[in-house]
């Protein structure tokens, strides 16, 4: 296993979450906003700063967090219905054009992984709405399997595949080597599911990246993000499991746990501790 951290959950100032990250020895960074911009948006010039920074203090990157189906399923609207870190909001028929646009940043940044979505949650799951998402699916996995890289689909709690489940039900129809799984457990839990063993294990033959965050439900059953290890998720035992499988992926933290009072650099700091402390061999 490998630690990587989504920047601009420590900082938007691209080379100050760097230098953070390796105060705790990570050495991969995962890019989705760098100086207030997302990796959809990002110019030449600000690629060729990032390059330049993560060479000065020889990190790597481990995957784009692009913003890729992240747009409405039934119509060409970009109206938003969820969070997009600043990305530019796309309709369906700039899909293509912006996968494109974040595929020449994964070539520059010599990473293959580009973390993609299912359309915004409207409703329940339906086998109509599945099959659309699958064709739409179909419509870019040939571009990624001739352009080299792999598209790693992510449970995400605000679009329609939200669950590990959901995720092993989806691509298990679609059998190419260039669609995976980014795991992301704190989404699953706020999706309603048990992530570990339920969900993890739903999506453990698609396994390619796992994005690391925790929560716990208040009192009125509301799921809040928290520190790493103090939540509801077992950590200990997909930690254990990961190990137990030679997983040589990376555990990305994408914190959003924000403590009272404070910053999202302090809770990635307290995040980042706590999983060097739980993946410490």
């Amino acid at each position: 296993m490998q630690l990587s951290v989504i920047t601009d959950e420590i900082s938007q100032d691209f080379e100050h979450a760097l230098d953070v990250m390796l105060e705790y020895d990570v050495r991969a960074a995962e890019l989705r906003g760098l100086w207030n911009v997302n990796i959809g948006d990002l110019t030449e010039p600000m690629a060729v700063r990032a390059k330049e920074a993560l060479k000065a203090r020889d990190m790597k990157v481990s995957c784009l967090s692009t913003p890729i189906f992240k747009c409405d399923l039934f119509t060409d609207s970009s109206e938003a219905k969820g969070p997009l870190h600043l990305a530019t909001a796309r309709g369906m028929e700039e899909q293509q054009e912006l996968l494109m646009r974040c595929i020449r940043w994964a070539h520059w940044f010599d990473t293959p992984l580009l973390r993609i979505f299912t359309f915004w949650r409207q409703g329940v799951v339906t086998p109509e709405i599945e099959k659309r998402i699958a064709e739409a699916l179909k419509g870019i996995i040939p571009i990624a399997e001739k352009e080299g890289v792999i598209l790693a689909l992510e449970n995400e709690h605000a679009c329609f595949i939200g669950t590990g489940e959901e995720t092993r039900h989806l691509v298990s129809q679609l059998q190419s080597p260039a669609l995976q799984v980014c795991w992301d457990a704190g989404n699953a839990f706020f999706a309603g599911e048990r992530p570990y063993p339920d969900g993890f294990h739903a999506v453990k033959p698609w396994l390619k990246h796992i994005h690391i965050k925790d929560a716990y439900r208040n009192a009125n059953g509301k799921p809040l993000w928290c520190v790493v290890g103090e939540g509801e998720i077992d950590y200990v035992g997909q930690f254990a499991e990961l190990k137990e499988m030679n997983y040589t992926g990376y555990l990305s933290l994408e914190t959003h746990y924000i403590p009272d009072g404070g910053t999202s650099e302090a809770g990635s700091r307290a995040c980042l501790a706590a999983m060097k402390r739980m993946t410490k061999d």
